[in-house]
């Protein structure tokens, strides 16, 4: 499913986050659960990912990690804000010290003028940091490409969070 240079990149990853002795939590909407598939597809990432919360209806974001309803309504649940909220509350309901967090439109339906097929909000959190947030616009890909360019620019945002430099790992 994932490409040997994608698996290379989250060993990569997880041997950054395990010398900083940091544990990781997602919380994924378009996305589906991919960005922790591929993490937990690694051998020995069970010390470094805390847990996965896949939230994709909004009743899920708002009962799983505490995304107030009232944020949902105000923005959209794609939204930097509900993207910020998300990795706020996979912190705070999870033992981990730093969470990744991807909103979007994966396609090929739901998109708007506003919020079009491939409009994607990603987070990242981590305790006594000020979180980071990317808006990517991936265009209509297809929705295989969207999920999969999103679990590419999630990986890329917690190494940035995590002051982890961009190195693969072979495969």
């Amino acid at each position: 499913m994932f490409s040997e240079a994608l698996k290379g990149e989250a060993a990569a990853l997880l041997d950054g986050l395990r010398q900083r002795e940091l544990k990781l939590a997602t919380a994924e909407s378009c996305t589906g659960g991919l960005i922790v598939a591929l993490l937990t597809e690694i051998p020995g990432s069970s010390d470094v990912v805390d847990r996965g919360f896949i939230t994709y209806s909004n009743d899920a974001k708002t009962e799983m990690l505490g995304v107030p309803s009232r944020l949902i309504a105000e923005h959209g649940v794609v939204s930097r804000e509900v993207a910020l909220a998300m990795a706020g509350g996979a912190i705070a309901h999870s033992l981990a010290e730093l969470a990744v967090a991807v909103t979007g439109v994966a396609g090929p339906g739901g998109g708007s003028v506003r919020k079009p097929v491939g409009l994607v909000h990603i987070a990242a959190a981590r305790l006594g940091r000020t979180p980071l947030h990317q808006e990517c616009r991936f265009g209509d890909i297809g929705r295989d490409q969207v999920r999969i360019k999103s679990v590419e620019a999630a990986l890329a945002l917690i190494r940035r969070v995590a002051d982890i430099a961009s190195e693969s790992r072979p495969g």
